[in-house]
């Protein structure tokens, strides 16, 4: 038997591992945490999660099923996630709500007895704006008295970086991708205002914690090693219940950002953006794409066509946190399997962390069957100065079948983005654009939105 491919991002915990078996997802559970597994199961905590949708489903299979050489004690197969995600692809009310879903399963859990090993936020994904736990392997017996295992963990990966755009205004995206553990209280701590340690929560968790990491650091705590306080079971359940509390309370500054009010604002007529809805419906009801990328979605409007013309679920991009924001809006309001997630198409998520190969990069992490990319090109080719062909092969590449909207140079939008520079993009053009398509896939068909202005391009590669 041919052994399955071990995901090379989940070799940190040796005792719970992920594979892939063609389309399949297993988890190996090896004899070590074999014990843990089976007194969450058997307590019903993990029936009862998954039946209210904390925790992803899972079914035992056979251990034999993965062709190892040392059998693990179980496999758990778990459905086929549509997209996975990191948490510096989210937004703010996504890092938020993510950060609140792992309080709640701690919480859940420790009310039936048990607590778990980490507080990874990469252990959050997230089915459409729902976010659902994935990690079965981190639930253990709670031992009274122990500290919480998880606590600088979860302040660097929720807490700081929620702090950070909260308090200071500024989207945690960038730091947090470029240092993959989170934001560690030490950083954070000398950006705060004395007003923002006026709040318990930030002085206990970030500034306290900062200060008894330096004198860890500086060897003058118990002879260089910091111990960690025991805790009592009401102590432990009071910390997460009072940082619940206070992260449901965050809120994001309300600073209207470049493109939040696009789709009010913007260039378009109604005949317009009806005709768009109805060019991007007839895409989706022919091709039916189970997973649909939409760059550039700012708040969904056609994210939401496609998704009623028979797309199963749209992961949306973009860069602008105001649009994001409303996007996550939507999704709820409308009950839409639509996540939408940060991304600077410029500088798309690399492959990245231990070996280059922990985290993915954005083309790795399963192919969408469908594409949109409306209002999207001339952010790139113009305000990026990548060329207008490579663009275009780009976002072809991305996906078979898609729509790729090209604004000529006379579209108000492309206009702002040239009124502080000169026109160095010779190679702008409509002609241009449909010559980019017609090298990497076959024009299915095109329609102006008015005559001499918008283009919408129907591509399909087979």
């Amino acid at each position: 038997m041919t052994a399955a491919a071990a995901d090379r991002g989940s070799f940190r915990d040796p005792g719970s591992r992920i594979f892939s078996d063609g389309g399949r997802i297993l988890r190996a559970i090896m004899p070590p945490a074999a014990s843990a597994y089976e007194a969450a199961r058997d307590s019903g905590l993990i029936a009862d999660l998954v039946g209210r949708r904390s925790l992803l489903a899972s079914e035992e299979r056979d251990p034999a099923c993965l062709g190892l050489e040392a059998a693990p004690a179980y496999v758990l197969e778990h459905p086929r996630l549509p997209f996975v995600s990191y948490p510096y692809e989210w937004g703010f009310a996504l890092l938020r709500r993510a950060a609140l879903h792992h309080l709640d399963v701690q919480l859940d859990a420790l009310a039936a007895g048990f607590a778990l090993s980490d507080a990874s936020a990469y252990n959050i994904q997230f089915v459409g704006p729902r976010p659902v736990f994935i990690d079965h392997g981190s639930f253990r017996p709670y031992v009274e008295g122990e500290p919480w295992i998880g606590h600088r963990q979860f302040c660097m990966q929720f807490l700081n970086p929620l702090l950070l755009w909260s308090r200071r205004g500024v989207a945690a995206n960038g730091w947090f991708r470029g240092s993959l553990e989170g934001i560690a209280p030490e950083e954070l701590a000398p950006l705060l205002s004395w007003r923002d340690n006026l709040s318990w929560t930030v002085l206990t968790h970030v500034t306290g914690q900062a200060a008894l990491q330096r004198r860890a650091n500086s060897g003058r705590l118990n002879g260089g090693k910091a111990r960690a306080p025991r805790l009592s079971r009401p102590a432990f359940e009071a910390i997460l219940t009072g940082l619940r509390g206070f992260i449901a309370r965050c809120r994001l500054r309300d600073e209207k950002t470049v493109w939040r009010d696009y789709a009010q604002d913007n260039s378009y007529a109604g005949a317009e953006a009806a005709a768009k809805r109805a060019f991007v419906a007839e895409m989706a009801a022919k091709v039916r794409p189970r997973l649909l990328f939409d760059f550039g979605c700012n708040s969904g409007d056609y994210a939401r066509a496609a998704l009623d013309a028979g797309a199963g679920s749209v992961v949306g991009f973009d860069a602008d946190h105001g649009a994001l924001e409303r996007a996550v809006g939507r999704a709820d309001a409308e009950a839409l399997d639509f996540l939408p997630l940060w991304l600077d198409a410029a500088n798309p998520s690399p492959a990245q962390g231990w070996a280059e190969a922990e985290r993915k990069g954005l083309g790795e992490r399963g192919r969408a069957d469908a594409l949109l990319a409306l209002a999207f090109v001339h952010h790139l080719a113009i305000g990026r100065n990548v060329p207008l062909a490579m663009v275009v092969d780009w976002l072809v590449g991305m996906a078979p079948v898609g729509i790729v909207e090209f604004p000529p140079k006379s579209d108000p939008m492309v206009r702002r983005l040239l009124a502080a520079r000169p026109d160095i993009f010779a190679d702008y053009d409509e002609a241009a654009f449909l010559a980019a398509v017609g090298v990497r896939a076959r024009l299915v068909r095109t329609r102006h939105l008015s005559p001499g202005g918008r283009l919408l391009a129907w591509y399909d590669r087979g």
